[in-house]
């Protein structure tokens, strides 16, 4: 396994925000978790991707503890993509991306070679290697997003989180970023909004409710109509689309 979650609990004081999580993410797998607002998803990615520490419960990072990970290696290991990750400083699309390989260089370590191919190659993947030299505040909110992938990428990770990462985002970029996390060769957990994006593009589900597990298994398995209704609260027919192959979901009036 990639990344194991067992019996995972987060509390803020008295408030429990993740009672008794459990998940596997796949390697070179894209594990989608959905949920209503407030139901956990944040909290649950941050934990993944060790920015906070479980109240209870283990996270194991191909069998190891993720405390007992150094946070340098963590760094190299694990990118996070927030969902509101921004940047105030108009920087050119290049120089953004540059900041992934930090966790690869000691304070004395000139930009070497290995530096330059992963930047490159993470331009080129995220599909901006046209506009390297174009300045932040010039690009679209599509290609801001490409760009974090793009800096998440150059950091060389082997699991990638991105926590909502097509919030905001018009429908031909939100297509365009999904199909490209999805072929990406990393393990993937994404947060996400929009079921029928989840269904076509996620290997796996995991679906939260008041902060515990409602459904777990694949999209045609977790994506039902008795699902929908009980932790969504959306009357719908639920399909096989005839053009991709997975369940599609035709919301109800």
């Amino acid at each position: 396994m990639s990344i194991t979650a067992d019996n995972l609990v987060w509390k803020i004081g008295k408030r429990t925000v993740l009672d008794g999580v459990s998940l596997r993410a796949e390697p070179g797998r894209l594990l989608g978790l959905l949920g209503p607002n407030g139901s956990g998803k944040t909290s649950l990615l941050r934990l993944l991707g060790g920015l906070k520490t479980p109240s209870a419960g283990r996270i194991t990072l191909d069998g190891r503890d993720i405390g007992e990970v150094g946070r340098r290696a963590l760094a190299k290991r694990v990118a996070f993509v927030e969902q509101h990750a921004t940047t105030n400083v108009n920087l050119r699309v290049i120089d953004v991306v540059k900041l992934g390989r930090f966790p690869h260089r000691s304070m004395f370590s000139g930009w070497s070679e290995a530096d330059e191919v992963a930047v490159e190659e993470a331009l080129e993947r995220a599909g901006m290697g046209e506009k390297r030299n174009d300045f932040w505040q010039s690009l679209s909110g599509g290609e801001k997003q490409r760009v974090h992938i793009a800096r998440a990428l150059a950091q060389s990770p082997r699991e990638l989180i991105l926590d909502e990462p097509t919030n905001h985002l018009d429908i031909q970029h939100q297509i365009g970023l999904l199909r490209l996390v999805a072929g990406l060769p990393v393990t993937s957990v994404v947060a996400l909004h929009d079921l029928n994006h989840a269904a076509m593009f996620c290997d796996h589900l995991i679906v939260l409710q008041n902060g515990r597990v409602a459904a777990a298994g694949t999209p045609e398995e977790v994506l039902t109509e008795a699902l929908l209704r009980d932790v969504f609260s959306v009357k719908a027919r639920v399909e096989r689309s005839m053009h991709h192959g997975r369940p599609h979901i035709h919301y109800l009036g």
